[in-house]
């Protein structure tokens, strides 16, 4: 069991609030979308759920255990735009970077990492000759070679194709499947939504938690408490 909690999350940009008494869990063995607008908080959260920064306030525990040294059980893959695509390096090149600060690298863990995102046959292929696609399924494929059990993935579905991203869905599906916890931030409001077994949306504070199901009909509820209001 790896499940990853977070109580009572705050942090700020000097004077500027940008997450506020923020609590999850995110448990063994399931898929998670984290939803919301821009400037949402929602990139600041998976760092801070990763270790790269210090919540100013709260707590982070994997299992029972402060997030401290056990951080490198929490991989993070970034955006897209992070990366240089044109950089001269293989598929398999890009992978193999995940385990730059692994204490025993292996190449079977690259291509068990390449087989699981479907790239085997490119692995020899230069990332500038792969699809936007492919290329997200590389960085996947980089992120899973760090050997984690707890995977946050940033905006991984950002720009692609509906086909591509029915294809990274359905992977990312088989991690959780297969025992890994796997948390999703995303724009997608629509149907994509159902692919996942609990959605977070997050505006600065946790705004519902639930199936896609009972966060629709939170939103709904609050919009129309909302108009109501106005009215």
């Amino acid at each position: 069991m790896t499940n990853l909690i977070a109580k009572n999350l705050s942090f700020s940009y000097g004077k500027e609030s940008v997450l506020r008494d923020i609590s999850l869990e995110l448990k063994t063995g399931t898929l998670t979308a984290l939803v919301g607008p821009n400037g949402a908080g929602k990139s600041t959260l998976l760092r801070l759920l990763q270790g790269q920064m210090i919540p100013h306030q709260g707590e982070i525990f994997l299992d029972k255990h402060p997030l401290g040294a056990n951080r490198t059980q929490v991989a993070l893959m970034p955006q897209r735009s992070s990366i240089n695509w044109n950089f001269p390096i293989t598929t398999e090149g890009l992978v193999a970077l995940g385990q730059a600060n692994a204490a025993n690298q292996s190449c079977c863990k690259t291509e068990a990492s390449l087989q699981r995102v479907g790239l085997v046959a490119l692995a020899k292929k230069r990332l500038d000759a792969l699809s936007g696609g492919q290329q997200q399924r590389a960085l996947l494929a980089r992120t899973l070679a760090q050997n984690a059990s707890v995977f946050l993935l940033d905006e991984p579905c950002a720009a692609l194709d509906p086909p591509s991203r029915e294809q990274f869905l359905s992977i990312i599906r088989q991690l959780a499947e297969a025992g890994l916890t796997v948390f999703v931030s995303s724009h997608d409001w629509g149907q994509a939504l159902n692919a996942y077994d609990k959605v977070i949306t997050l505006d600065r504070t946790v705004l519902a938690f639930g199936t896609p199901e009972e966060v629709r009909s939170k939103l709904q509820s609050i919009s129309s408490m909302g108009n109501h209001c106005c009215g």
